[in-house]
C-alpha cells in the first residue's frame, strides 16, 4: 500500500518550486486504512490476572494516526521480559477466547535472543504494515498480530480466523514469508488455537 510509505522527495537545486509544492500541500487531509485497528500493551504484573494485565493502549483508522503513535511508543525490543504488544482490529480482544479468534490460530515466527537486535523490529513493523495495508488476498480472515518479548527467545505469531480455510491460511503463510524475507528453506508453522489450548506443545497444523 504507497500510502504506508508516504514521503517527500524534495530537490535542493529547486528550492523556489520546492516550495511551491510544499505550500499547496493539505497536511489535514488523511489517508483512511480499510479497518480499525487497536494496540495492545500486556505487562507481565503477576499480582493481577491475565486478562487485566491486558491494556488497551490507543486505536487508529489512519495512515498518519498509525505513524504518530508507531513513533511515539518504545520499539518491541526495548519491552521488558515478559510483555507483548498485540495489534487486532478494533472489537477483537488479543485472547483465543473471543468471537472473532476462536475457531482460528496462529502463524508463529520464532526468534532467537540474538535475533532481538537484527530481526524483531523489522518484522514487527512490517508485520503490522502488511496487516493495516491488507497486504494479503485473504485480509478479511486476518484477526492481528502478537509480539512476546521472553527470556528464551521471542515470538511473534499472526492470528486468522479459520483454521480450516486451508487455501486462505497458507496464502497468507506464504505472503508473509515473502515479506519478512525468510528463506524458502525456513519453514513456518501454523497453530491452531485449540490445540494450542489443549495441549502445552501444539503441533503444526499447516507448514510453508
Amino acid at each position: 500500500m504507497s500510502c504506508l510509505t508516504l514521503s517527500t522527495h524534495l530537490n535542493e537545486k529547486n528550492d523556489n518550486k520546492d516550495q511551491e509544492i510544499v505550500d499547496n500541500v493539505d497536511f489535514t487531509i488523511k489517508h483512511p486504512l480499510q479497518n480499525k485497528w487497536t494496540l495492545w500493551y500486556y505487562e507481565n504484573d503477576r499480582t493481577n490476572t491475565w486478562e487485566k494485565n491486558q491494556k488497551e493502549i490507543a486505536s487508529f483508522d489512519t495512515v498518519e494516526d498509525f505513524w504518530s503513535l508507531y513513533n511515539h511508543i518504545k520499539l518491541a525490543s526495548e519491552l521488558r521480559q515478559g510483555c507483548d504488544y498485540s495489534l487486532f482490529k478494533a472489537g477483537i480482544r488479543p485472547m483465543w477466547e473471543d468471537a472473532a479468534n476462536k475457531r482460528g490460530g496462529r502463524w508463529l515466527i520464532n526468534l532467537e535472543r540474538k535475533q532481538r537486535s537484527n530481526d524483531l523490529d523489522r518484522f514487527w513493523l512490517d508485520i503490522i504494515l502488511c496487516l493495516i495495508g491488507e497486504a494479503f488476498e485473504n485480509s478479511d480472515d486476518v484477526c492481528g498480530a502478537v509480539v512476546n518479548i521472553r527470556g528464551k527467545g521471542d515470538k511473534i505469531g499472526i492470528w486468522t480466523a479459520d483454521a480450516t480455510n486451508s487455501e486462505g491460511v497458507k496464502e497468507i503463510g506464504r505472503k508473509l514469508k515473502d515479506r519478512l524475507h525468510i528463506k524458502q528453506k525456513d519453514t513456518i508453522g501454523y497453530q491452531v488455537h485449540k490445540d494450542t489450548m489443549d495441549k502445552s506443545v501444539a503441533k503444526n497444523f499447516y507448514t510453508v
